[in-house]
């Protein structure tokens, strides 16, 4: 497998939390402390503009397919709903006065869910944004949400280090995932639905049957807390981006270590905690407290 860098994007003035594809092809937003979200050219590799102003900073972005909508979930527990088509800020979801994490939807059931430090997830419908549940996943945090391929579960990452699975049609509660020993910061699951991934803050990365929801691995993956995991869309392949400042890339099939790409091992890397991942066919963006985005051109 090889990995090189093919260019990097530059402009933020802080830390970066959040790294969303647009429905548009080579299109890229991301938002972190900077008081703005940010679109970018992946084809012109350049800056493109400022969407809107934040007046918190942006810990999720998701652009649900099939809708022109953008939400931006905000530290101060809002979520914006930019519509591409109006070119402004049609909506505020407003249900959490915590911070949201994550943002994912339902393409099945036209729904969106958003998770937040309140230990809450609100499910909204994407038609007329209108809130239709909130479920109460845990006491504290819930940090990512994963949903399965097939659209029947729905998996989320606590604070308390367990993930809580649920049916995707009723939201009924199915189990609680045990074995991470510190804060679960990721869920992901595969995209031919074999296996859940989790990244967690004890820098472990654990592999769940989706069928007995048992674990079949357990990875001692990074140095430091692992920050989020992501499959590759078609290769047997997922990524890992950590607190440790590297991404390391693992095989699906045999659980081996690829690639790692860090400064140590001589690449012009991220020089602080990686964030935030997203694939653009078999380019792997990259973001980080170090204000840049980067992109890697991975071959397998």
């Amino acid at each position: 497998m090889k990995a090189e860098k093919s260019f990097e994007l530059t402009g933020h003035s802080n830390p970066i939390f959040s790294l969303e594809l647009s429905q548009k092809p080579n299109i890229l937003f991301s938002g972190g402390n900077d008081k703005g979200l940010v679109e970018w050219s992946l084809s012109k590799q350049t800056f493109i503009k400022v969407m809107f102003p934040v007046q918190a900073s942006i810990y999720a972005i998701h652009c649900p397919a099939g809708f022109p909508l953008m939400f931006a979930g905000l530290r101060s527990g809002d979520v914006l709903v930019f519509d591409f088509l109006q070119q402004k800020i049609v909506a505020t979801l407003k249900c959490h006065s915590k911070p949201i994490f994550d943002i994912q939807s339902v393409s099945s059931k036209q729904e969106l869910l958003v998770a937040s430090e309140d230990g809450r997830v609100s499910v909204w419908n994407l038609n007329t944004l209108q809130l239709l549940h909130t479920i109460q996943v845990s006491d504290d945090t819930v940090r990512s949400i994963g949903i399965s391929p097939n659209n029947t579960q729905v998996a989320f990452a606590c604070r308390d280090s367990t993930i809580k699975v649920y049916h995707l049609e009723d939201y009924a509660f199915i189990s609680a995932l045990q074995g991470h020993t510190l804060a679960v910061f990721s869920v992901q699951y595969t995209p031919d639905n074999r296996y859940l991934i989790s990244g967690s803050r004890d820098a472990q990365i654990k592999l769940w049957n989706v069928q007995t929801l048992e674990l079949a691995q357990n990875i001692p993956a990074h140095m430091f807390a692992v920050n989020h995991v992501l499959a590759h869309p078609t290769q047997p392949y997922f990524a890992s981006a950590s607190m440790d400042k590297s991404i390391k890339i693992w095989g699906l099939n045999d659980f081996k270590l690829y690639k790692i790409i860090s400064r140590e091992k001589g690449y012009d890397s991220h020089a602080l905690s990686v964030n935030k991942l997203a694939w653009n066919g078999n380019q792997l963006l990259s973001t980080s407290d170090d204000k840049r985005i980067m992109a890697w051109e991975i071959e397998f």
